[in-house]
């Protein structure tokens, strides 16, 4: 199995970025985040408070997610259930990143991680762990980055085309709050890799930072 691993802060434009390689790769499309916004859903449907590990990890532990192809798109799937819009409003987002922080949720989803991954020849997978924690032997790892204005910015623009209306004072300070929490947990903290290569895309569009991206990562796989 070959692994391209991406890892960043919110707002970075990682999940741009890793569907589109993953189709160009012809790999598998593996959002982590997803995931544990679809087990923040799951959470807040069930009502388990974020501050209940036990529950969570229990949850973790029992939650059936999965994607599911849809042309060019991928759908989340939360035990059967097509949860892909539910899980991208700002209360979700929020609740995913304070679940994130129990040790035992890390585990139970860095397995399910591990385990859809198995099944594919080749993974373009992205997070905030994966090239240290579950894919630390990635073939291919990448750290993308942007400034909080820059990424605050995009955030706004994608909730816009939600539909949904939020303050850019907002929504800075989800992302700066976000970047905090994520960097300071104890379990699988926010950090560059060694190894990672830091692609900083202030000012880029999505389309110079994939075809960045995507030299290198043919460049590293040795593909055309």
């Amino acid at each position: 199995m070959t692994v391209v691993a991406i890892d960043g802060p919110a707002g970075s434009g990682k999940s741009t970025l890793a569907r589109s390689l993953a189709h160009a790769l012809g790999f598998l499309y593996l959002d982590t985040g997803a995931m544990y916004r679809a087990l923040a859903l799951a959470a807040h449907r069930a009502g388990i408070a974020p501050e209940d590990a036990e529950r969570l990890v229990q949850l973790a532990q029992q939650v059936d997610i999965r994607f599911e192809a849809d042309g060019e798109t991928q759908r989340v799937l939360l035990n059967g259930e097509d949860v892909s819009e539910a899980i991208r409003t700002p209360e979700i987002s929020d609740l995913a990143s304070r679940i994130a922080v129990h040790a035992g949720v890390r585990r139970a989803m860095v397995a399910l991680q591990r385990a859809l991954a198995a099944h594919a020849h080749g993974v373009v997978a992205e997070g905030r762990d994966t090239t240290t924690v579950v894919f630390p032997d990635a073939a291919v790892k990448l750290y993308l980055d942007a400034s909080p204005h820059e990424r605050a910015c995009r955030r706004q623009h994608q909730l816009r085309q939600q539909g949904i209306e939020a303050p850019y004072e907002q929504v800075l300070q989800a992302i700066l709050e976000r970047d905090a929490r994520d960097a300071a947990r104890a379990d699988s903290p926010l950090r560059i890799a060694e190894d990672a290569i830091v692609i900083q895309n202030d000012g880029w569009s999505k389309e110079q930072t994939f075809e960045y991206a995507l030299r290198l990562c043919r460049e590293r796989l040795g593909v055309p």
